[in-house]
């Protein structure tokens, strides 16, 4: 049985299927968006509030992202926002539709860094720079993939 063989025996038998296989210097769609923000001061609640709103527009707008999730730290001084997707259209399509949104949490946080593994393009990478000045000081930083797999669930 070739190496090719087993992947294709996992897809048929497996639950949890692999999307694509990737080797050195790997060949992946996915984007991982990852930014990290400090909260202004006296404003976590009303951040906490917009970013459920947030997550709502989001879930209702984008139907194929695959993860976005809003974490804060035990202080309520910085969040963190990460989400999954399939493709840098995804990701460029969120960006778009999303802008105003992400315009009514503004006041509330200091965007510091946007980090993005995979490979966004140069249109997505300017519409991240200009989310990055629009909502903070921040910087954006792209990290390519090296090595690695993807699964998604089989539902």
């Amino acid at each position: 049985m070739t190496g090719n063989d087993t992947v294709e025996a996992a897809r048929t038998t497996s639950s949890v299927s692999p999307v694509e296989v990737t080797t050195d210097g790997g060949t992946s769609d996915l984007i991982v968006y990852v930014d990290r923000s400090t909260v202004c001061e006296g404003a976590l609640a009303d951040l906490k509030a917009g970013m459920a709103d947030l997550v709502a527009f989001v879930e209702a707008n984008e139907p194929r992202i695959l993860s976005y999730a809003v974490y804060f730290s035990p202080d309520g001084d910085r969040m963190t926002v990460i989400h999954e997707h399939p493709d840098p259209a995804s990701l460029a399509f969120h960006l778009e539709i999303g802008g105003p949104e992400f315009a009514k949490v503004g006041p509330f946080l200091d965007l510091e860094t946007i980090d993005v593994y995979g490979r966004p393009g140069e249109a997505v990478l300017g519409q991240l720079r200009e989310k990055a000045e629009t909502l903070g000081r921040g910087r954006v930083s792209v990290h390519d993939l090296h090595r690695g797999f993807e699964r998604v669930s089989g539902d």
